[in-house]
């Protein structure tokens, strides 16, 4: 009578454990995820959620927006998250979009990563992965594959360097172009 009664419980206590681990587990699947942020966003120094900055260099106008910017001093970068970047000359106007990147307070450098698209005022088009913006040089640059379009024309390459002052582009690495007549 003992060992009937003994299994009994035991199994009572089993059936209670089962019941409490498949509970929990329904109870967490049915949790809507939440985003970490892990240690890189601990680490930083300032947080902040819809960021802007705007400025005026040598008559040309930029405003960059990032859904979120999380700023190390140690490092002199700011680290950003879905970045919109305006920039302004006198005649013409480019918009650069990304998932993220870096801003390096003392140069103004920027990296932007992932899923880059820039758009010019003048209907060209370039997307790459990685696009470089080195301020002292007024170079913009990627060593990623890219891809410009404008109209009826499509160029890839493995590497893009424009060069802002002496006005020149240069598409290098293996490039595959084409071009067809823009029906617009």
């Amino acid at each position: 009578m003992r060992t009937r009664f003994a299994a009994a419980a035991i199994l009572g206590m089993v059936v209670v454990f089962v019941l409490a681990v498949a509970g929990t587990l329904i109870a967490k699947s049915r949790m809507p995820p939440t985003e970490t942020a892990g240690s890189v966003a601990s680490s930083a120094d300032l947080r902040i959620k819809e960021a802007q900055i705007e400025e005026v260099t040598a008559g040309v106008r930029w405003r960059l927006k990032a859904a979120q910017a999380l700023i190390f001093e140690a490092e002199g970068r700011t680290a950003l998250r879905a970045i919109a970047v305006d920039v302004f000359e006198r005649d013409r106007s480019w918009t650069i979009v990304g998932e993220e990147g870096d801003l390096f307070q003392a140069t103004k450098n920027l990296e932007i990563r992932k899923n880059v698209v820039l758009t010019s005022s003048d209907g060209v088009r370039l997307e790459t992965n990685v696009l470089r913006w080195t301020g002292s040089e007024k170079r913009l640059w990627t060593d990623e594959p890219v891809r410009l379009s404008r109209g009826g024309a499509v160029a890839d390459g493995s590497a893009l360097e424009v060069r802002m002052a002496e006005e020149y582009t240069t598409l290098s690495g293996r490039v595959h172009a084409v071009f067809t007549e823009d029906r617009r």
